[in-house]
């Protein structure tokens, strides 16, 4: 048992303590430097999140100073060194309210408004970021107190992110969005918080020496303290956590139906977006040629109970014109590392569909109003394309035992002319 003991203890390897405790202490100050380093790491990060660059966030998150008042406030608490607190939480306070101007100052100025997915993902903490800020809080305290730092500091910075989120703070309040400012400082408060804990907890089982002789009703004060600390921002996250794991069974549940009910029935599906959060839940689809009539979507929306989509209706998108944009704003806000050719590609398959009609259908209306024309196809033809004289001409070719005479002619252009909103449309029948 004692072997075990030995292979798992932290004493082995210890930096003096004195001389941490003065290293700590030299770190948690924002002056000078420190304040100039810091205000370049947050317009840095902000660029980072500002262009969706993974690479720029990480390097702003291993140059910025923020870690050290946090691990000065654990170890003020751990050894009950009130002052050390004190002068560690002004310092953070500092830095944040400096991280908070730099950055909402950059965002305000910045043409560049759109939330990308990197500024998204700051702005609904869970439960996995307590993990994340408790353990990589724990390594890096433990590294602090070793004679060999090692590599773990850089790696502690990375996954501890205390810059993205206060930067993305900043963006809200520069764009006047609070429930992006609110969320992103929840995580940063999480984050804060749980290093704060992580470092008191080490430096308590490594039994740093007690600057201050406190009694026991200091102590169990301080534990009360940490106690209310961490169940308030562990509820909520929890709650966040089981929301996005009801979110993931529900988008898993929506790909079932569409490849049981569609998919696998012959329907190509052209796009689909979910929407979870509206009430009722919502499923935009639409198919790359078929199209449905009132009563099959009926039914399809019938069918989606059996997959446990309840309060969920199914949207069939089957105007192609009005979602080409759609598709392509949907493309490069999911991606935006889609290279140019994939958009290029995107754009004019979705510009083929829009030229399309669906001849079937219009054959079925046409023969009631023209009992004569026993065929028709219906297509939109550019001319002077990419030029200001551009121009869409609806051209319609039709079969039948003898030409309709021009009256009839007529109507059937007004008719299209009307059923189509287009201004131009040619007639003829095919030889």
């Amino acid at each position: 048992m004692n072997k075990i003991v030995n292979f798992i203890e932290l004493h082995s390897g210890e930096e003096d303590k004195k001389k941490v405790l003065d290293n700590v202490t030299s770190n948690i100050s924002f002056r000078g430097s420190n304040l100039w380093i810091l205000a370049c790491a947050i317009v840095v990060a902000s660029v980072g999140l500002n262009v969706n660059s993974t690479a720029v966030i990480i390097g702003a998150m291993l140059i910025s100073p923020l870690m050290g008042p946090i691990v000065g406030a654990g170890f003020g608490l751990g050894i009950y060194d009130f002052n050390l607190l004190q002068k560690s939480l002004k310092n953070l306070l500092i830095a944040t309210l400096v991280g908070l101007i730099v950055s909402t100052i950059y965002f305000y100025l910045s043409p560049f408004k759109e939330a990308q997915p990197e500024l998204l993902a700051r702005t609904a903490p869970n439960i996995y970021d307590i993990f994340i800020a408790f353990f990589g809080g724990l390594v890096g305290v433990i590294a602090t107190t070793r004679v060999e730092k090692g590599n773990p500091i850089p790696g502690v910075a990375i996954a501890t992110a205390l810059m993205p989120p206060l930067c993305t703070a900043g963006y809200g309040l520069a764009l006047g969005n609070f429930k992006f400012f609110f969320g992103a400082m929840y995580l940063y408060t999480i984050n804060c918080v749980f290093i704060c804990i992580a470092t008191f907890i080490i430096v308590k089982y490594l039994k740093y020496p007690i600057v201050k002789q406190t009694d026991l009703k200091t102590e169990k004060r301080v534990r009360y303290i940490i106690t209310f600390l961490t169940l308030s921002l562990i509820v909520p996250s929890i709650f966040f956590a089981n929301q996005l794991f009801q979110e993931k069974k529900y988008k898993e549940k929506v790909e079932e139906f569409i490849k049981a009910e569609l998919v696998d029935k012959g329907f190509t599906v052209l796009y689909k977006k979910t929407q979870f959060t509206s009430n009722p839940k919502k499923i935009d689809i639409a198919f790359l040629r078929r199209r449905l009539d009132k009563n099959e979507v009926i039914k399809l929306n019938e069918k989606l109970k059996t997959y446990e989509l309840n309060n969920t209706v199914l949207n069939i998108i089957q105007d192609t014109t009005d979602l080409k944009q759609d598709i392509l704003n949907e493309i490069t806000f999911n991606n935006k590392s889609t290279s140019e050719k994939d958009l290029i590609i995107a754009k004019l398959q979705n510009q083929m569909m829009s030229l399309k009609f669906d001849n079937n259908a219009i054959l079925n209306e046409t023969k009631i109003l023209f009992p004569d024309i026993e065929n028709i196809a219906v297509a939109n033809h550019i001319f002077n394309e990419n030029k200001e004289n551009e121009k869409v001409i609806t051209v319609v070719l039709y079969e039948s035992k003898t030409e309709i005479n021009a009256d009839e002619k007529e109507k059937l252009s007004a008719w299209l002319k009307n059923k189509f909103k287009t201004e131009v449309v040619e007639i003829y029948k095919r030889q």
